[in-house]
């Protein structure tokens, strides 16, 4: 029998799922405990986060926890292996344009009187990691931000530390990034597939089973708003430091992590029209879905059901 909980986390909704009932309290306490160093480490917008410190430093290396550290150094691996489409210096033109504050405060500014502004975007590789005094360096002018990984990391970190603690099989989703650890149920992780973070296994969507490792979903549909005559949305592609300019509304990736299944989602988010040969090209099985709701399913991704 799964147990289950559901709570507001990270400015999005986090789901706990253990297959030993009895677990779930003690699992509780591991993804709590993951959410609060996560936040304290990369929000942008929590002025006592070490982030915020970080970007308010730039030009100096700067000493961080080891959260942060990982955090940070996930972040530009996303950046390498993705060749920089997924890049965590687009974090002052993300400001710039509109997403300064916490989503719910962005939607309820006036956006008609709002005017956006766009930044260059830095890159990754001109941001210093030193691992022995566990500095970070960023060059000045660059804003880093994290929100294209660090929840995928969270999901990754409390699944794992979970199942190896309470001895039960652990699903861990955060906003739609989702991990899964230990042994799963007989049939897998049932996980239905939306835009919305917030829709349930009742909602429309196809349902897939996974039984090892992570899904991410990456959407333009949600986290959207209004600067004068446009609409944007947070996915920025660093190559133009503005919003993606894609076909996709949203794009689901399995991985062996649900780091690397959210950095091949925004990547090809970010790739637009290129992104189905990306995707099979590295074998990763995908879902991709139209602006009218047509579906693209690649490398092995299986077949509408649900």
């Amino acid at each position: 029998m799964i147990a289950t909980l559901t709570v507001p986390a990270l400015g999005s909704t986090a789901t706990l799922c253990v297959t030993e009932p009895d677990a779930l309290d003690a699992a509780r306490a591991v993804l709590q405990q993951e959410l609060a160093t996560i936040d304290e480490a990369c929000s942008r917008f929590r002025p006592d986060s070490e982030l915020v410190h970080l970007n308010a430093n730039a030009g100096r290396p700067v000493e961080v926890s080891a959260a942060l550290f990982e955090a940070v150094d996930i972040a530009c691996r996303a950046a390498a292996s993705s060749e920089g489409l997924v890049d965590p210096t687009i974090g002052r033109s993300l400001r710039l344009a509109g997403y300064d504050r916490t989503f719910e405060l962005v939607l309820g500014r006036d956006g008609r009187r709002f005017r956006a502004r766009f930044s260059s975007t830095p890159g990754w590789d001109r941001v210093v990691l030193d691992r022995r005094a566990q500095t970070i360096g960023v060059p000045v002018g660059c804003e880093l931000d994290l929100g294209a990984t660090a929840k995928a990391l969270a999901a990754d970190r409390a699944a794992r530390i979970a199942a190896a603690r309470v001895g039960s099989g652990v699903l861990v989703s955060l906003g739609g990034d989702v991990a899964v650890s230990g042994e799963p149920p007989a049939t897998g992780w049932s996980i239905r597939i939306a835009d919305d973070h917030r829709a349930t296994l009742a909602d429309d969507g196809p349902i897939v089973s996974v039984r090892s490792g992570g899904l991410a979903t990456s959407s333009t549909t949600v986290r959207r708003w209004r600067a004068g005559r446009h609409e944007l949305h947070h996915v920025v592609d660093p190559r133009t430091s503005r919003p993606a300019e894609t076909p996709w509304r949203t794009v689901t990736v399995a991985a062996a992590s649900c780091v690397d299944a959210n950095i091949a989602s925004t990547a090809a988010l970010v790739l637009g029209g290129a992104a189905p040969d990306w995707l099979e090209s590295h074998r990763l099985p995908a879902r991709l879905v139209t602006a009218a709701g047509r579906s693209i399913r690649v490398a092995g991704w299986p077949e509408e059901a649900g």
